[in-house]
């Protein structure tokens, strides 16, 4: 009876109903733009080593849903060299979002990390707010994202009066679930790089506490302190050591590089 619910719900989705939605201007990315970064790992066992890579891609199609138009970002995640022969990690996730409102349509996700696999496919009924997966249906907040999304999205807020250790939250849907991310905002700070120095403007999201984690807040992001908004060095502590996601290159952005610091 669920599966058979979750078909019903599903193929309304294409139906199209009168809604207002909220417009929020971007100015930080267009289609075309293309995100590289470099995954390390330091712990007491492995000492400081590269492990992985991940790549985020605004796609250039354009999906209808519900008659509006949509970004198609594409995020890939993989391990190399010595991590991949200990725990091997070949991660797709993508995410369909509303060009105008920026929320989240439909996400679709392949994990395979070492012997776990998950597939998954989420449509968002915004209008009813409702998620509805391959295995259950869920009530969600409006506006609500998935983890692709949510990240586009912030990249489009005003934050030019946001003090140093004020907040903002962000929910967000996954795994059956909804989270509600408070972001504590750290203030402006410069960031040395592989790409070399950068303006940058520092945040926390707040994340569960348990498995990997030990402190509701322990991810630092930096981003460009630009029209961009590009996110140059992620750092992680993690209850068996350090990761440090690097920006390592970028193409096909709306503006102009203008928080990097001439050598």
């Amino acid at each position: 009876m669920n599966r058979i619910l979750v078909i019903l719900l599903v193929f309304c989705c294409f139906a199209v109903y009168p809604q207002s939605y909220r417009s929020i201007p971007n100015k930080a990315f267009v289609r075309g733009e293309m995100l590289t970064f470099r995954v390390a790992f330091n712990s007491a066992l492995t000492g400081s080593i590269t492990g992985g890579k991940a790549t985020l891609e605004i796609m250039d199609d354009v999906k209808l849903i519900e008659n509006r138009n949509t970004y198609h970002v594409v995020g890939i995640g993989k391990t190399t060299g010595l991590i991949e022969m200990i725990y091997k990690v070949n991660d797709r996730f993508e995410s369909y979002f509303d060009q105008d409102a920026l929320i989240a349509r439909q996400f679709i996700r392949r994990t395979r990390e070492n012997t776990y696999k998950k597939d998954d496919l989420v449509i968002f009924r915004q209008r009813d707010k409702l998620a509805v997966s391959l295995t259950k249906i869920v009530k969600v907040p409006a506006n609500v994202q998935d983890v692709i999304s949510a990240f586009y999205y912030a990249r489009t807020l005003d934050i030019s009066d946001l003090k140093p250790g004020e907040t903002f939250e962000i929910p967000f849907f996954l795994d059956d679930s909804v989270y509600h991310s408070r972001v504590i905002y750290k203030g402006r700070e410069t960031v040395k790089t592989k790409l070399g120095k950068f303006r940058c403007v520092a945040f926390q999201p707040m994340v569960a506490t348990g498995y990997a984690f030990d402190d509701p807040y322990p991810i630092t992001i930096w981003i460009t302190d630009d029209a961009n908004r590009l996110p140059v060095l992620i750092d992680s502590e993690q209850s068996v050591g350090r990761a440090r996601v690097e920006l390592i290159s970028y193409s096909g952005l709306a503006n102009p590089i203008t928080a990097k610091i001439p050598d």
